[in-house]
């Protein structure tokens, strides 16, 4: 076989496969799948779905924590804070970093001055105390809790890492308080 008909070839299969790529990029754009707005197939007596909030959101706020402070376990709380190790201190008298020393939080005033740290205007506003009811609105989504704060923490979806987390923060104290929600 000669050099050309190698080339000829070579040729041929490359212009098939720009050919069906091409082509899977057209169809693609031609033909976009519509999801029904419907059921096709409805089931008689079936719970019904939960409604949805208005906008498609979430719900506004997260659940209360109530029976799971009781088992909160402060070693869980401890595991899933190592993420939040990046940003603050955890230690009696630990520097400020990124946020402030987390130490003795709990039931503390909101922005009180810890160390020298800057807390956002939004913070500041927001006035009273670190509440474990506080505590566990700032972990849900503290861009809800404080709207403008310079905190980036997405939050903690998940109700027990929230009350593990604040079981932790409550142990960070020379006086921790009773575990309840306020």
């Amino acid at each position: 076989m000669s050099s050309i008909e190698i080339n000829k070839i070579a040729a041929s299969v490359l212009l098939a496969l720009i050919v069906a790529w091409a082509s899977g990029l057209l169809a693609s754009k031609l033909i976009e799948p519509k999801l029904p707005s419907k059921a096709a197939i409805e089931v008689a007596n079936a719970p019904a779905a939960p409604a949805a909030p208005a906008g498609g959101e979430a719900a506004a706020g997260p659940e209360p924590l109530g029976p799971l402070l009781a088992a909160a376990n402060v070693d869980a709380g401890k595991t899933v804070a190592k993420a939040c190790a990046t940003c603050h201190t955890f230690d009696k008298g630990g520097p400020n970093r990124v946020g402030p020393n987390l130490y003795g939080i709990v039931g503390d005033e909101i922005a009180h001055d810890r160390g020298g740290y800057s807390f956002s205007a939004a913070l500041k506003g927001k006035g009273g105390t670190w509440t474990i009811d506080n505590l566990n609105d700032w972990l849900f989504k503290p861009s809800n809790f404080a709207k403008g704060t310079k905190m980036t923490f997405v939050g903690l979806p998940k109700a027990k890492d929230r009350a593990d987390v604040i079981a932790y923060l409550n142990s960070l104290s020379d006086s921790p308080k009773p575990l309840a929600a306020q």
